[in-house]
């Protein structure tokens, strides 16, 4: 009988070290969002004091996204924080106070996924698979074309979001 592979792991770190997640397992998806609303974000968290730019070069934001019962506090915890673009919104920034670093984007709802910010990891992180809801791009020049890019959610990353749910629901 084969041995079973290990599952993969991904441990990200704010930027001084004090705050560490670790994911389990393989991702459910790497994107680049260009929505309004992460690009809002990611502005404003990079105007907090010493904090690290989390948007690419053309005003992306990179995220690879996991189920959220996949991602847990390694150390640190107490010095997360949620961030809100307004007080009726269900999406929480969570930023390492320590040293404002971006760690993940979660949800006040039923969403059971977590985006955290690809900027955080320190090694590989699964490749960028797709650049989603590109009609709300601000930057300039022309979109990158190294992966496919869709102006709002495509079938493909909504699928990926339900059989995930569906693996949740049966523990897989």
């Amino acid at each position: 009988m084969m041995p079973t592979p290990p599952k993969p792991e991904a441990i990200v770190s704010c930027a001084c070290g004090s705050v560490a997640l670790r994911a389990h397992a393989a991702p459910i998806a790497s994107v680049i969002c260009y929505c309004g609303d992460c690009q809002r974000g990611s502005r404003e968290l990079a105007s907090l004091p010493d904090a690290a730019p989390v948007q690419d070069a053309d005003d992306g934001t990179a995220y690879v996204v996991y189920r959220k019962d996949r991602v847990m506090p390694v150390r640190g915890a107490a010095l997360l924080k949620n961030y809100k673009l307004g007080p009726a919104s269900a999406t929480n920034r969570v930023v390492a106070t320590c040293c404002n670093s971006a760690m993940l984007m979660s949800f006040d709802d039923s969403r059971h996924w977590v985006s955290m910010y690809r900027a955080r990891f320190a090694g590989e992180a699964m490749p960028v698979q797709m650049r989603i809801c590109t009609k709300s791009r601000t930057g300039k020049g022309p979109l990158p074309n190294d992966v496919p890019g869709f102006a709002s959610y495509p079938l493909r990353f909504m699928a990926k979001l339900i059989a995930a749910r569906v693996a949740m629901a049966f523990h897989a």
